[in-house]
């Protein structure tokens, strides 16, 4: 059975975890999912860093009802 991957719940436990995926990505280890290719874009980088941190996520604010 694979393993659920969990994102972290502070905020600096997620700032960590992009900074982790950052330097996998400048010494060449990020790979991008299942494929096993390497990560050649920064931006792309950047994407998976804070996916993985949960970050990505758009925050909206609810609107009352009357």
């Amino acid at each position: 059975m694979a393993k659920k991957k969990s994102c972290p719940k502070t905020k600096k436990a997620k700032l960590k975890k992009v900074k982790k995926v950052m330097k996998e990505f400048k010494s060449g280890e990020l790979d991008i999912g299942k494929s096993g290719k390497k990560v050649k874009n920064k931006k792309q980088a950047i994407a998976i860093a804070l996916s993985e941190a949960g970050m990505s996520k758009k925050k909206t604010k609810k609107k009352k009802k009357k």
